[in-house]
């Protein structure tokens, strides 16, 4: 996952900023296309402060940190008491989820997307908590992630992924999620105070339509 949760673009007109002022001012208004989403095992939903010392605690991981973009490390219950804050603010992406466990309500981390500035393109990002990698968790919240903006959002044509270079298990997630390569370059990580190397993955609404079963991708 390539942002704190997700790229934020900094091209933005004066019109731009005022009309993301003024919905800042109704953050109710922001979640209205950001529905709760289901899985087998998963409830994805707004993050709210019950999340907070979980969040902390899975977040303050530089295995996690240094895999996305704007991570701080070492990550502190403030910081996570403003994550949250910023999200219900509608500062971080258009929808941001926590991802938590079906069965008992554990927050194990986070997803979202991002629209881009063309209107037609949103960006996905996520991270999971370590002691929940390996069990498909991450894969199994990414395909409900891309159903729900490839079913609910008709103006999008297609959904970006990027991961590091070294990420192989956000690799295979985006990989599985039937994500083709498009090219390689470099993003700010926060936690590491530099530049490292990502790869960049799309999806377009004709391949998805393809495989929306998802039975089909190995």
């Amino acid at each position: 996952m390539q942002g704190e949760l997700l790229r934020v673009d900094q091209s933005r007109s004066p019109r731009e900023d005022r009309v993301s002022s003024e919905e800042r001012l109704r953050p109710e208004r922001l979640r209205t296309d950001c529905p709760v989403l289901l899985s087998e095992r998963l409830v994805m939903r707004a993050p709210h402060e019950e999340d907070i010392d979980a969040l902390a605690h899975l977040a303050n991981n530089a295995k996690v940190a240094t895999m996305v973009s704007r991570m701080p490390h070492p990550y502190t219950a403030d910081d996570a008491a403003d994550f949250v804050r910023r999200t219900k603010n509608g500062e971080i992406g258009k929808c941001v989820y926590a991802i938590t466990k079906a069965e008992n309500g554990a927050f194990i981390g986070c997803c979202g997307v991002e629209p881009h500035t063309d209107g037609r393109t949103v960006e996905i990002g996520y991270w999971l908590g370590e002691p929940y990698w390996n069990k498909g968790y991450t894969t199994e919240a990414c395909h409900a992630l891309v159903d729900m903006v490839f079913r609910t959002r008709q103006d999008v044509d297609q959904i970006d992924a990027r991961c590091r270079v070294m990420n192989v298990a956000s690799r295979r997630v985006i990989q599985k999620c039937g994500f083709q390569f498009q090219g390689s370059g470099l993003a700010a990580s926060l936690a590491l105070g530099s530049n490292v190397p990502v790869e960049w993955y799309r999806l377009d609404r004709k391949t998805w339509m393809s495989l929306r079963s998802w039975g089909n991708i190995a």
